[in-house]
């Protein structure tokens, strides 16, 4: 029979497009409508029959065209509506007569159909009734498996004479993907309908039984459990009785702190937490804690120490095979192995007992404090002090730390707390007197965790690091013998205390021809042994890397150097692999460098900068070295003498140039500029590179000079680079860094370096090199200073 035989439906009818869902005929389905194209479906049904046609989209679009809609759908009529307050509107559908949708049209908000029912047969045969008796058992065995089912159903299934009713309401209520429902909607043949709601009920009983299984296996592991530890009790207890068993995890713990030889406090620490273990279980959450605990305990070298090299010429050898210069250094690591080495003759008495150290690490080591621009070798210099002394080597990045317990640790009472980095590094190292490299110090900021650098402050202490305390062990740490080396870039951001208990090395930047000895010695040959190639087969001349020292790279140390070298032997390693033949022999020349490494990068910009007046070089110290800079200066007119600076300058520097001009202003006569010459103008000085922000008081000469050059329309010489601070009064006064602005102004071509005469004894340090290259001419004014720099006075008019 037909479902609904004697009903006609108009031709035409509102479309609701449906996501996911499909609604069958002879069913109830309630939806929520939002959509304004469902909304405005919904309503015009309201104002009619009340009749709807609802299909199946084939996207999730918010406005479906009417081509991903689904032809066959349902004819239902809307029985209740309900206005939510958010303006959707709640629905009751019943499912009245599958039809097709002959053609959809679109406009605006609004989708009509022309659809024609398609009636669907009924009969009742043998194979219906087979399939219906399957159903009803089915749907018995998955009310017996599921609990959260309604025993209602039963009776309400029970009821339905009608096979298609009955379908349909299964499709409903089952959890199918809304394709397969369309499948069932679609299919014309009632025994493929039922046969398609047979499996899908199969598959949820399937699912039901799989999840009672697992619920059971769950219930009975826990059983199990209990039933292990009531066992385990038992086993314990007759063990005891009988003063058998085998050897337990217990013992293994007890035997290795035996064998640790550990201090006397901290064995009875340990003891202490293994007595607890011994009486906990193993299923306790406590239990891993305190085992883990227990083998970081085990894990530190309480009493392993290696021996250091106590001579200071073999030290020294080994410090020069992989440092070129870098003296200072040097010499400080063999003063302090000169001075173990007396004093472990001083004393011949045995060792010390308490400390379970002998008198030859007894001797606290230095903390020291290296600072310099990247790539001189700070880093590697750690390395190369290990070696020297034999001790081991163990770096500690603090770049970025800004928790506290980083340094000393979290607390025992945290889930997967851990020792801090010092604990950590000193497992690492296997004994209690290694290198501790604390690698960018100066990078170490505060944060709301703490700041690391207030419990850097007890390590670092030689008063107190010998009871350094972690917050995970909770035990006094002794951390006297650890010889540590601390890097940085700059000192301005390291906590003042912290500072005051390093010693300095300052590593200043290398020279052209200090670049070039560490290049022929370490660079080269490093980098041809790592891109596969020999000294036999490669040969890079020295102007060569003198081209590429001066044209390529920028820098105070030697880190791209490195890099540049590394490409010409990159492209060597190419053409030598893509040859069948054995290599030939490739000879760079400082004329063939360009084919390597492309055109030249640095050019001496010196003599263009300051083609015109108002223009004078400047030295300035940076993180990564000196630089150069250039100050230029305008006199702008139909002005009200006002004084423009620009080039992001900090306040320091905008003071520096206030009080030039001031004081140019005021000897105006005497350094040969008009005294007329600020009226109706506007003075601006920019100092070009204008993303760099700039600070500071030694530019205060350079910008002055800049100043009296505009002034007096005089270039300044192309061959002069000036640094110092200016007072109101025009002393020159003295600032810092004059080693990395003498060497930046050597590789700029300065042949000429004013500095301030109180600065004099700190060209000492500067190589002989430098001293031959270039003449330096101690001021104590600004006048000296111009006298140099603009040699030619001009007579005020």
């Amino acid at each position: 029979m037909a479902s609904e035989p004697a009903r006609t439906y108009p031709s035409e009818l509102p479309v609701l497009a449906l996501r996911q869902t499909v609604v069958f005929p002879l069913t109830l389905q309630p939806l929520a409508v939002n959509r304004p194209m469902s909304v405005d479906a919904v309503n015009r049904a309201l104002s009619g029959d009340r009749l709807i046609f609802l299909a199946l989209q084939n996207s999730d679009k918010d406005e479906p065209e009417p081509n991903e809609l689904r032809t066959v759908g349902t004819i239902g009529a809307i029985r209740q509506m309900a206005k939510m307050p958010t303006g959707a509107i709640h629905i009751i559908v019943e499912g009245l007569q599958r039809a097709k949708a002959d053609t959809i049209t679109k406009s605006a908000v609004t989708m009509l159909a022309v659809v024609r029912p398609l009636p669907e047969a009924a009969a009742r045969t043998i194979e219906v009734d087979a399939y219906l008796r399957r159903l009803h058992e089915l749907i018995d065995r998955a009310l017996s498996l599921s609990s959260g089912l309604s025993q209602e159903l039963r009776g309400l299934v029970a009821g339905i004479d009608d096979p298609l009713r009955l379908v349909y309401l299964l499709a409903s209520l089952l959890d199918m993907k809304a394709e397969e429902k369309q499948k069932i909607l679609e299919e014309d043949n009632l025994t493929a309908k039922l046969e398609a709601v047979a499996a899908a009920l199969g598959r949820e009983i399937t699912l039901l039984e799989m999840k009672n299984k697992i619920e059971s296996t769950a219930q009975q592991e826990m059983t199990d459990a209990q039933r292990e530890y009531y066992l385990r009790q038992q086993l314990k207890a007759i063990q005891d009785e009988l003063g058998e068993g085998e050897k337990t995890e217990i013992q293994e713990l007890r035997k290795r702190i035996a064998d640790a030889k550990l201090p006397e406090a901290v064995a009875k620490v340990a003891e202490r937490e293994v007595d607890r273990l011994e009486r906990m279980t193993p299923a306790s959450p406590e239990y891993q804690m305190i085992r883990t605990y227990i083998d970081w305990v085990l894990d530190v070298p309480w009493s392993t120490t290696t021996d250091d090299r106590l001579d200071p010429i073999a030290a020294r050898e080994v410090l020069d095979q992989d440092h070129y210069d870098l003296d200072k250094v040097k010499e400080r690591i063999v003063e302090y192995l000169a001075v173990q080495k007396l004093k472990s003759r001083q004393s011949a008495a045995p060792p010390d007992v308490a400390s379970g150290l002998s008198r030859t690490t007894a001797i606290k080591g230095p903390i020291l404090c290296f600072v310099g621009p990247p790539g001189v070798g700070k880093t590697s210099l750690g390395q190369s002090i290990a070696r020297a002394v034999n001790r081991k080597f163990v770096r500690i990045s603090l770049g970025g730390v800004r928790d506290e317990a980083e340094i000393r640790g979290h607390r025992r009472t945290y889930i997967g707390a851990i020792p801090g980095r010092i604990v950590q590094a000193l497992k690492q190292a296997g004994a209690m007197n290694p290198v501790f490299m604390l690698d960018e110090i100066d990078k170490v900021s505060a944060g709301f965790q703490g700041d690391p650098s207030a419990a850097l402050l007890e390590v670092l202490d030689p008063s107190q690091n010998h009871a350094f305390r972690d917050h995970y062990l909770e035990i006094n740490i002794d951390l006297s013998h650890v010889l540590f080396i601390a890097t940085a870039n700059q000192l301005g951001t390291v906590h003042p205390a912290l500072l005051d208990r390093m010693e300095i090395i300052s590593l200043s930047g290398y020279t052209e021809e200090e670049k070039l000895h560490i290049a022929k010695r370490y660079l080269v040959p490093r980098q041809l042994e790592e891109n596969g190639l020999s000294p036999e087969v490669v040969t890079i001349e020295e102007p060569a890397i003198r081209r590429i020292i001066n044209e390529y790279t920028r820098e105070a140390g030697v880190r791209n150097l490195e890099r540049q070298i590394g490409a010409v032997a990159r492209k060597i390693a190419a053409r030598v692999a893509a040859s069948d033949v054995a290599p030939s022999r490739f000879v760079v020349t400082a004329a063939s460098v360009p084919d390597y490494l492309g055109p030249v990068k640095f050019h001496r910009e010196v003599a263009f900068r300051v083609s015109r007046p108002g223009v004078a070089t400047g030295v300035a110290w940076t993180e990564v070295g000196g630089d150069v800079l250039f100050v230029e200066a305008r006199l702008l007119p139909s002005g009200h003498q006002n004084l423009i600076l620009t080039g992001q300058l900090g306040n320091v520097m905008q003071e520096s140039a206030r009080a030039a001009v001031s004081h140019i202003r005021a000897q105006a006569a005497e350094l040969g500029i008009p005294t007329d010459a600020f009226d109706g103008h506007d003075l601006h000085i920019h100092v070009p590179a204008g993303a760099i922000p700039k600070d500071g008081p030694s530019a205060g000469v350079t910008m002055a000079t800049a100043i009296v050059s505009v002034l007096r329309n005089q270039k300044v010489r192309e061959d002069v680079a000036m640094t110092g601070e200016i007072t109101l009064s025009g002393l020159v006064l003295p600032v810092g860094g004059i080693r990395e602005k003498a060497l930046a102004a050597r590789r700029f071509g300065i042949k000429e370096f004013i500095l301030p005469a109180l600065n004099e004894p700190d060209l000492a340090e500067l190589p002989p090199e430098v001293h031959a290259d270039m003449h330096f001419v101690p001021v104590a004014t600004l006048e000296e200073a111009l006298k140099v720099s603009l040699p030619q006075k001009v007579t005020a008019s």
